[in-house]
């Protein structure tokens, strides 16, 4: 045997003569039962030589074999901690601990008594074999207990298909019990019939091909026929046909992933804006502030982590967000306070003088921010339920910090709004937003619920900070980030409605990311709100009006 490797056209290596025999061994290897230990031991044995074809043949052999010890030691061989014992000349792995190596048997795995560096003689391998070694352990990991091996090694042989291993593919298909796993040898096995002498065997396999909304495997059909590779006239059509069949499901994939992207964009507008649509509705107010209200909430969370991390034990770190919730509410409704009792009450009707106040008063809190924390980003940590991300379908993915603030979102909206409707500071509350004077002569103290409002509305801001603080670092500059949509949202949605909040949030983030691939992200934002100041001169008071002070009643 030679001819041992071979470049491809993509410059890939591929096994050549030698490995195409023990792929074709492989793949009636696992159903021939497992080799006894004597059997397996000679086949080690024929890796103690110098010259590298040898240990080639010997690698091969080895991936025929139905042992399951034949990935350690391919592993160990790989890695140079496969070595013979000179005095009896036994394979065995050793692994370096101080000035001893730690030894067990190749063969059996049992553990074997200390040796030192002169009584063991290292199995060399070059990059060569290093290749052949990988290529015949991923075939191997086909057969592994683990389905996640079992899937990630489908899917690498799918992603480099070579015709030789499809008896192997055949194989684990017929022996497999995992549905997903299953499905991908199916997709495999159906790339690798593209390439079979019988026509019927390529064209099953591109009506398979169709069912698939991969676009690997699209790049491989559109491959396949520029290339001319396929000469028959039937099959080419069923191939033109598959492609299409897949860029129609890829085209409504990409849909509802924008459809998705949009959502996950507009519950984060919408914890900004609610705050903000709060306060603005009920007191008339533009609180240029608001966004530092976002950001004292995203350095409350950043704190409380802190604390978990040096009080709390590793394993209940992730309930720091529990803690911080309360937190991030309490630190932005007392500065929500603290500003409207200090500075807003004595400029209300005069909204000018108010949006300057409040520009100052953020300038003020982005510096103090600054001067304790630093103007550096600082990171807070995702706890471990909301890490990774979940694939929907056709390769669409959301990751699980994106979702739990969608439904995170659609909890603090309901809470407040379930607040709003039956609770009595609520009721106060749209009295004074309907009409305040008659609300006062009612015996409500309006300047008491424009306090807790403010309070209300910042608090919601610094819940909404907590959450931002899982997608993105924290910085003195966070809130200003989302000042002017939460504007946008408030005045497109209508001053004051809960509902023109929710509306007008989640139509301008699916907008937004519909509008994105096509003018990019500037020029969509500025397509966004030229759209606005149109639609805001046809109807002033927005989506939904509401009667009241801030409407202009």
């Amino acid at each position: 045997m030679v001819n041992l490797t071979c470049k491809g056209r993509s410059g890939r290596t591929f096994l050549g003569t030698a490995a195409l025999g023990a792929a074709l061994l492989l793949a009636a290897a696992p159903a021939a039962g497992e080799p006894s230990e004597a059997d397996f031991h000679t086949a080690l044995q024929a890796l103690d030589t110098k010259k590298f074809k040898q240990k080639s043949q010997a690698i091969e052999h080895l991936g025929t074999l139905g042992s399951p010890r034949v990935l350690e030691v391919l592993e160990a061989l790989a890695k140079g901690r496969l070595h013979v014992r000179k005095d009896d000349g036994r394979i065995v792995i050793a692994e370096r601990s101080g000035k001893k190596y730690l030894v067990q048997d190749a063969a059996s795995g049992r553990p074997e008594p200390e040796a030192g560096k002169k009584e063991l003689k290292k199995i060399k391998v070059n990059n060569r074999l290093r290749r052949l070694i990988r290529d015949v352990t991923g075939r191997l990991a086909l057969f592994s207990d683990d389905p996640e091996k079992r899937l990630e090694a489908a899917d690498n042989l799918t992603k480099n298909p070579d015709p030789r291993v499809l008896p192997l593919f055949r194989q684990a298909r017929d022996r497999e019990t995992d549905d997903a796993v299953r499905a991908k040898l199916e997709v495999g096995i159906a790339v690798l019939e593209l390439e079979a002498d019988d026509p019927a065997l390529r064209l099953a396999a591109a009506t398979t091909l169709a069912e698939i909304s991969d676009p690997d495997i699209r790049s491989l059909l559109k491959r396949r026929l520029q290339a001319d590779a396929e000469p028959n006239p039937e099959i080419r059509e069923a191939l033109l046909s598959a492609i299409e069949a897949i860029d129609r499901k890829l085209w409504l994939f990409g849909i509802a992933e924008n459809l998705l992207f949009g959502i996950s964009l507009g519950s984060v507008l919408l914890l900004a804006a609610i705050g903000l649509a709060i306060t603005f509705g009920v007191m008339g107010v533009i609180n240029m502030a608001h966004g530092e209200m976002i950001m004292l909430g995203a350095y409350s969370t950043f704190m409380v982590q802190e604390i978990f991390r040096s009080v709390v034990p590793p394993e209940l770190f992730g309930f720091y967000l529990l803690a911080a919730l309360p937190a991030a509410f309490l630190m932005s409704a007392a500065m929500g306070v603290l500003i409207e009792r200090g500075v807003i009450r004595f400029l209300y009707g005069r909204p000018l003088e108010t949006l300057l106040a409040t520009w100052g008063i953020s300038l003020i809190l982005q510096q103090l921010v600054r001067s304790i924390f630093g103007a550096n980003n600082r990171e807070v940590a995702n706890p471990e339920w909301i890490s990774g991300a979940v694939e929907i379908a056709g390769g669409v993915t959301v990751t699980l910090n994106r979702l739990c603030i969608i439904l995170f979102c659609l909890a603090v909206v309901a809470a407040l709004a379930a607040f709003i409707r039956y609770s009595r500071f609520g009721l106060n509350m749209r009295a004074v937003t309907q009409n305040r004077s008659m609300a006062s002569s009612m015996g409500i103290r309006t300047g008491q619920v424009d306090a807790l409002t403010f309070a209300l509305g910042s608090g919601i801001a610094g819940v909404a900070g907590m959450a931002l603080s899982q997608i993105s670092n924290v910085s003195p500059n966070l809130g200003q980030n989302f000042i002017v949509d939460s504007f946008m949202v408030v005045v497109f949605g209508g001053v004051g409605s809960l509902w023109g909040t929710i509306v007008g949030a989640f139509s301008l983030g699916i907008v937004n990311k519909f509008l994105e691939p096509v003018s990019g992200a500037i020029l969509g934002k500025i397509v966004v709100l030229v759209f606005i100041i149109l639609f805001i001169q046809m109807r002033p008071r927005g989506l939904f009006a509401l009667k009241g002070r801030a409407a202009g009643d």
